[in-house]
């Protein structure tokens, strides 16, 4: 055993492959950790003892934490996940909805204005009606009566 031994370090290409991967995986590590305690508190099914002791047990033991719930729950984490994002993407689609219904019922100066070009085109007004309802649509005043 008097042999030179080689080390990863030995080789400077080889120790910043070490490094990155090293680097790497401690990121990962952390973005498990924080979508394990996501899940804890996005869970409707556990009681509030229950979230709160995974908690502890993910900040505690946080590698052995994790590890368990993982095994134990993260069938179930995939499923929570996609519930959520559909939940957000319905709440996203109705608020959608509500706004383009809540703005259809309101005209604004250029649908006044294009509304005013239509009747004059018809000659249900003349051109001066035109004129002074469009000095009142452009000053704010409101729609003008007919």
């Amino acid at each position: 055993m008097s042999g030179p031994t080689y080390l990863a370090y030995d080789y400077p290409l080889l120790s910043a492959f070490w490094t990155m991967l090293v680097f790497f995986l401690w990121i990962m590590w952390f973005v498990l950790l924080f979508r394990v305690i996501a899940d804890i508190f996005r869970d409707d099914e556990l009681s509030g003892w229950a979230k709160a002791g995974w908690l502890v047990f993910a900040i505690v033991l946080p590698f052995l934490g994790v590890f368990v719930y993982v095994v134990a729950r993260g069938k179930n984490m995939g499923r929570r996940e996609v519930a959520q994002a559909r939940a957000q993407q319905q709440a996203f689609d109705s608020y959608i909805r509500e706004t383009a219904a809540d703005s259809g019922g309101r005209t604004t100066s250029v649908d006044e204005l294009t509304r005013l070009s239509e009747i004059r085109a018809r000659g249900d007004i003349t051109d001066e009606e035109f004129r002074r309802a469009k000095e009142l649509v452009l000053s704010g005043s409101g729609a003008p009566e007919r």
